[in-house]
């Protein structure tokens, strides 16, 4: 049975106080709607619809890599509206699986359970037992355990507030049921809108035995209504992705103070990570690698034994094997660390390839720039790369010692086995194997007193 997924988007979420549509909003750095996005892909979808209404196109331009079909809801006018507008997308013998943009963090295996009931009735309910249901749709069942009503709470009775499994809204409908069912549908209530939950009271006047099946979890049915909502679901996301990485052989100083922002393509054996450490783009972390605290790296390489010291930003970099980062440490876009490689506190890189064994230890900017192995770069060491127009590049060979408070003015090369003297200013490529320096000729004056106040 193909199966068809069909998302209702179009909420203005007026709770979210946000001129941004709801959803829009972002768990995990992705939007909500892509969260139920990526779901209806691993269910392998013949189709997915989106309903939108609120934020119109702007919501489509946000997200222009999702391949669906995009159907404009201009009127909000209930969820079984919203579904009408479907219609002429629904074929008789497709599986429609009705999900909300804004139930971020919906299982798979909730969804597979749900329909596989379809194999049982052309309807199927996603329910859920909570310990306090205030506020959700009822489900009422007969004496024999059979599937009557959805009773909303404002229309309960006090039996009926005392029920614990409640409606989720998900549900999967076989195509020509469900049209049938919208066709009947009226706005005849207090908002005049059409409910999608009026379907099931058709379909039990139909004779119909609706399936249900639980949901594995409280939170993977929650919907996102407000910014307390949000940050909610936000650490349960937090907390699942922690707990696979755990199950990968990752170790967490606190599982609770770690994000990821994206995804690590793969990750190595006893990894330690500390806190407040944020995971964006896609990464690779290898083996025995350690992470201290309030570290972010961003589309980065990490490879089998690296260091990274606390508060240490990595970002589109490469990282090799057994190097040491940080404390303090940048490494912007372009940077490619070789092994056994030091990058040491207060060092931005940029554009910059690292030989092995080579060290940059502390208080300097190295940008647009080749360095050998075994190079040694003294504090306060810049390359001058910029003109204000064009860029230049700056080549260190092996070997090279840089004395500190040294300014390289690209383009330039520092041969070989070359020792640059402290304070110097190379602008000249240099010799091979020898001492390079520029300093002006040191003077003592013994007449000179030091000025006083008056």
């Amino acid at each position: 049975m193909p199966i068809k997924t069909l998302i209702l988007a179009a909420g203005k979420g007026t709770r979210m106080r946000s001129s941004l549509p709801k959803v829009l909003h972002k768990i995990g750095d992705k939007s909500l709607l892509e969260h139920v996005y990526k779901l209806s892909e691993q269910l392998e979808s013949e189709e997915i619809n989106i309903v939108y209404g609120h934020g119109g196109e702007s919501i489509i331009q946000a997200l222009p890599d999702l391949d669906a079909n995009w159907i404009l809801q201009e009127k909000q006018l209930g969820t079984g509206h919203a579904v009408m507008q479907a219609e002429s997308f629904i074929n008789d013998e497709d599986a429609v699986l009705i999900l909300y943009g804004d139930v971020p963090l919906l299982s798979k295996s909730s969804v597979d359970n749900l329909l596989l009931q379809l194999n049982e009735s052309p309807l199927s309910l996603l329910t859920v037992t909570l310990d306090n249901p205030a506020g959700y749709g009822r489900i009422v069942r007969s004496k024999e355990g059979k599937v009557r009503r959805i009773v909303e709470e404002k229309d309960a009775n006090s039996d009926e507030k005392l029920i614990s499994e409640v409606n989720t809204g998900i549900m999967a409908v076989k195509g020509g049921k469900l049209k049938g069912w919208l066709a009947q549908l009226d706005n005849n209530n207090a908002q005049n809108e059409y409910y999608l939950t009026d379907v099931i009271e058709l379909a039990v006047k139909d004779g119909v035995e609706i399936q249900t099946c639980q949901a594995i979890s409280e939170d993977e049915v929650l919907g996102v209504n407000n910014r307390a909502q949000l940050a909610h679901l936000e650490r349960v996301y937090q907390n699942s992705e922690a707990d696979k990485l755990m199950e990968k052989g990752v170790s967490f100083r606190d599982p609770a103070r770690f994000d990821i922002r994206g995804q690590l393509l793969d990750v190595g054996q006893d990894v330690e990570i500390d806190v407040n450490v944020i995971i964006e783009g896609e990464c690779t972390i290898g083996n025995r690698v350690k992470i201290g605290a309030n570290c972010i790296i961003k589309n980065a390489t990490i490879h089998d034994g690296v260091e990274i010291l606390p508060n240490s930003l990595i970002e589109e970099a490469e990282v090799g094997k057994r190097s040491s980062v940080g404390p303090y440490a940048r490494l912007r876009p372009g940077t490619v660390l070789a092994e056994d490689v030091k990058v040491g506190n207060f060092v931005e890189t940029k554009k910059t390839k690292v030989g092995n064994g080579s060290k940059i230890s502390h208080l300097s900017y190295i940008g647009d720039c080749e360095i050998g192995s075994l190079v040694n770069i003294g504090a306060g060491t810049i390359t001058c790369n910029y003109d204000g127009v064009n860029k230049f590049k700056t080549i260190i060979e092996d070997g090279v010692f840089i004395g500190s408070d040294t300014q390289l003015v690209a383009p330039v090369t520092v041969a070989k086995n070359t020792t640059v003297g402290a304070g110097s200013t190379i602008t000249k490529n240099t010799t091979a194997e020898s001492l390079t320096l520029s300093r002006s000729k040191q003077v003592s004056i013994a007449s000179w007193k030091r000025p006083v106040k008056k």
